[in-house]
């Protein structure tokens, strides 16, 4: 998606300066319409894509280059990767198919041979050729009865005495409905022509030249004009470094002043205490378990707010180190206070089905202690949810486990000492911040088990220290995957059945609760076909978002129970549901989950010492699903993150635009993992020798950060 008007000009390092600071409009902040070429009627439709001034322009970054040199050689094609050769026309044919379709043939001689280029339905390109005339076409060819073809190539005409062309790379530009490249081309040209001279250097010159940046206008123009591989990347650099460095310096900004501003209370975990909490457990600790409770314990023992990402495959018992951290709190005593009074520890879940959970794990793990455990949800009853707000404004609460019912405005924590967030990805920095009340800054852990390579943890991440857990609880097993076919669903069933009479539970997850238009499984209609079909044997439950509550919690607890033998379900129970004898599982319509979902799914059967098995059924059995074969390669969340990044793209993985973090417009964080390292060594090596960013030379990299980050983070007016 193009960024807005409003988002872009910051996001690439805003070279408009401020718009809003008063711009003239012969200058930067000049409309469109007003440049040679655009006028009203085009100006309109570029609106659709938030461009409507000069500096829009400048920033609407191309999404992808085509080769138009005319380089290659007959002999340097392969099939299907794109090339452009540069010919002279030597026959061009106009024919009507067989099926009634208009099709043109142009042939054209080229360094080493002949190709062919056709089109189909586009008669009036005929009148654009001419034998003998010179063009270059570009595509990906592919080898036919009579050499090599290009179907429905770009084309750019060479003419006699013909200026020196603009870039042998031509731009493809994000397009929105009814904007087409060469609109936006044409605008973005004009835009360059006109401003690009006048575009405001964020960095300092040395700066500049210690980094090896193209200065900004220069980088403006080779990245929509570039003229050759080599400047086109030194412009793509400069903007992809500028982007990092700007989020790593407002990261460490707001980490700053969350550190300065508040003081959090020290959480002193003795030998004693340490010894106490861990005979709560009826596990011992892993060796990974261990080492990253040393390091929440020495965060927690300052007295400046702990922020912590913990992140960890499925299964290696992150709650468990989040429960640690929290009774260590709760133990703790708030100096000068008679009677004694302790601070309180907040645990919130992603799901409602979650947060239910903990609180009935931390119930029965803390019987006895005197700790005192709340929960707050969105389904209680109303009265129930002013009793447990009360409690939390009193302070007789000590763990308070719940949702975004936290968030509520009527919810005041009489003493917060710590803050857990169970799968960061749902919560982001405006939330978290929502949780900081009282006279001082609480510790704050946050959890994912979508694990994140440690380069883009801290890109994204970036006012968190991490720590990952990267080994399970002794006696997991792998869990054994397939891929299921439409021609295996029987054999599949018939052995989950055998599996069931063993004495295991297994889950049925579905991607829909209503018929779909894209066909694919809806929960009542599996229930119906389950429960009248391979599974007419068996006691099935069914659960889904739109039931209430307490009619959840109940099916659950069933299925925990084991009065319910397969829970079918949709995709809600991903996160965090722990019944050990549920040790099967089957996704219908599996291609339509994402990867990171996927297993997530598939750790709900890898919760206790019986080996889990997983199914993941697919409707076509022809066609290529990247994520299923990856899915069933490997049980390691580490290496699926990696494959994730590569398939989908890591503003999706970590969930940017849900979480509140700021999208990366330009930055590849996968591509450009060495960039976003540099980056933050460079924003942390600034910040520690000008927190306040005072020196004159960094007023403009000042000024992006307010308005770019400044509404986002909290950050107000810098320095």
């Amino acid at each position: 998606m193009a960024p807005t008007s409003q988002e872009a000009p910051a996001a690439a390092g805003d070279p408009s300066g401020s718009t809003a600071a008063g711009t003239a409009d012969r200058g930067l902040g000049m409309p469109l319409e007003r440049l040679p070429g655009v006028g009203t009627a085009r100006a309109r439709r570029l609106e659709r894509l938030g461009l409507v001034t000069v500096a829009d322009a400048l920033v609407h970054f191309p999404r992808d280059y085509r080769d138009f040199s005319g380089a290659h050689a007959v002999a340097d094609l392969v099939e299907g990767e794109h090339a452009s050769l540069a010919g002279d026309v030597a026959d061009v044919r106009t024919r009507v198919t067989a099926a009634g379709r208009p099709m043109l043939t142009v042939r054209l001689a080229c360094r080493g041979g002949h190709v062919r280029a056709t089109w189909f339905n586009m008669p009036f390109l005929a009148k654009r050729f001419a034998v003998g005339m010179r063009a270059v076409i570009a595509g990906p060819p592919r080898r036919g009865a009579g050499g090599w073809e290009f179907a429905h190539p770009e084309v750019r005409w060479l003419v006699d005495g013909e200026a020196d062309h603009a870039s042998d790379w031509l731009a493809i530009y994000p397009l929105t409905d009814g904007v087409q490249q060469p609109l936006v081309r044409a605008a973005v040209q004009a835009a360059l022509a006109h401003g690009a001279a006048a575009a405001v250097e964020a960095f300092p010159p040395d700066m500049l030249a210690a980094k090896g940046l193209l200065p900004i206008a220069e980088a403006l123009r080779e990245i929509h004009l570039p003229g050759d591989r080599a400047r086109l990347d030194a412009a793509r650099r400069r903007f992809v470094y500028q982007e990092l460095f700007m989020l790593q310096l407002a990261l460490r900004i707001h980490r700053g002043r969350q550190q300065a501003r508040r003081a959090a209370p020290p959480i002193v975990v003795d030998a004693r205490l340490d010894q106490r909490i861990r005979g709560r457990f009826p596990f011992e600790f892993t060796a990974g378990q261990r080492r990253v409770a040393t390091e929440i314990v020495a965060d927690m023992a300052r007295g400046e707010p702990m922020n912590r990402l913990l992140q960890g495959d499925v299964g290696s018992g992150k709650t468990a180190l989040a429960v640690y951290a929290m009774l260590a709190t709760v133990a703790t005593r708030v100096p000068g206070t008679e009677p004694v009074q302790r601070y309180q520890a907040v645990l919130m879940a992603p799901t409602e089905l979650l947060a239910r959970q903990h609180f009935a794990t931390l119930t029965k793990l803390l019987a006895g202690s005197g700790v005192d455990v709340c929960l707050l949800v969105g389904g209680q009853p109303a009265r129930a949810r002013k009793a447990a707000a009360a409690r939390i404004a009193a302070g007789t609460a000590h763990i308070v486990v719940g949702t975004q019912a936290l968030l509520a405005s009527g919810v005041r924590f009489a003493r917060p000492g710590l803050v857990v967030i169970d799968e960061q990805h749902r919560f982001g920095v405006l939330q978290r911040a929502v949780l900081q009340q009282g006279d001082g800054d609480p510790h704050t852990l946050v959890m994912t088990a979508t694990p994140i390579p440690r380069t883009i943890a801290h890109a994204v991440y970036g006012d968190l220290d991490v720590s990952v857990l990267d080994e399970t609880p002794p006696g997991r097993q792998p869990v054994a995957t397939y891929r299921v076919d439409p021609g295996q669903a029987d054999d599949w069933w018939a052995f989950v059945a055998r599996k069931l009479r063993d004495g295991r539970q297994g889950y049925v997850v579905v991607p829909t609760v209503d018929e779909s238009a894209r066909g694919l499984a809806s929960i009542s209609g599996a229930y119906e076909q389950l429960a009248n079909g391979p599974l007419e044997a068996f006691r099935l439950g069914l659960v889904h978002g739109r039931l209430k509550p307490a009619q959840r919690e109940e099916i659950m607890e069933r299925f925990r129970e084991g009065a319910i033998d397969v829970l079918v379900a949709t995709s809600l129970i991903e996160v965090g549901i722990d019944v050990p004898r549920a040790t099967l599982m089957t996704i219908l319509d599996a291609e339509s989950f994402g990867l990171a979902q996927l297993h997530q799914l598939r750790g709900r059967v890898a919760r206790g010492a019986v080996q889990g098995i997983c199914g993941a059924l697919v409707a076509d059995a022809t066609t290529a699903h990247p994520r299923i074969e990856a899915f069933v390669a490997t049980t390691d969340g580490f290496r699926l993150a990696e494959q994730d990044l590569l398939l989908r793209g890591a503003g999706d993985l970590v969930g940017t635009r849900q979480s509140g973090a700021p999208p990366l417009f330009l930055a590849d964080l996968l591509r450009d993992t060495a960039l976003v390292a540099e980056a933050r060594r460079d924003a942390l090596d600034l910040f520690q020798r000008d927190p306040l960013l005072a020196d004159p030379s960094l007023t403009r990299i000042r000024e992006l950060i307010e308005a770019r980050w400044g509404a986002t983070l909290g950050l107000g007016r810098v320095g």
